[in-house]
């Protein structure tokens, strides 16, 4: 599995992703509903608060390895910090809401519309996280172990219906970042980040 994925953080990241979302999006909603569904709603929003929480701590610490470990350039550098900077923005706080709906919960105390004003921010700064994520690894390449290689100024090839389809690539540049993960585009490979943060 490690020749295919460099490290374990694509995997985790999902679940992060898809359970607080689950969980801001049912506690937006449960307000407005009624007995008996509000109160399962409200049980499965906690659920997935809890359980998403569990998992950003894996995804934090997969994270942290790949920031140290993966093969890269400064300007990818500068992407996968800006996505790190962000990640612990979105640990920090959900973790934080994780032990307040904890503590409430145990106490049989309603969470309150400042709980989910912060859980909806929460859920901004998780996309924005997410998007940089995304950034780091489809612009910069991070992680990503070989592209397909182009013939001129496009390479055919054929799918399942027989049929050619034509794919240019783009001209990245030598500042797009490391695009094959077999070595970095300016000696980085990061033992301990040579270049300037």
């Amino acid at each position: 599995m490690f020749e295919i994925i460099p490290n374990w953080h694509p995997i985790f990241v999902h679940f992060t992703v898809a359970l607080f979302s689950l969980a801001v999006g049912l506690f937006v909603v449960t307000p407005f509903l009624k007995p008996p569904l509000q109160d399962q709603w409200r049980i499965v929003a906690r659920w997935a608060l809890w359980f998403g929480a569990g998992f950003t701590v894996v995804t934090g610490l997969t994270g942290l390895y790949a920031y140290n470990t993966v093969a890269h350039d400064t300007p990818s550098h500068a992407a996968m910090t800006d996505h790190r900077n962000w990640a612990i923005a979105t640990i920090v706080l959900f973790l934080g809401l994780a032990a307040w709906s904890i503590v409430r919960t145990q106490r049989k105390q309603a969470l309150g519309a400042v709980f989910i004003a912060l859980m909806v921010v929460g859920g901004g700064v998780l996309a924005s996280t997410a998007w940089r994520g995304g950034e780091a690894v489809f612009r910069y390449g991070l992680g990503v172990m070989s592209l397909p290689k182009a013939e001129g100024e496009g390479h055919a090839h054929e799918h399942g219906d027989g049929a050619a389809h034509v794919q240019t690539m783009p001209d990245m540049g030598a500042d797009s970042g490391n695009m094959t993960g077999d070595a970095p585009v300016s000696d980085h490979h990061d033992g301990g980040h040579d270049h300037d943060h």
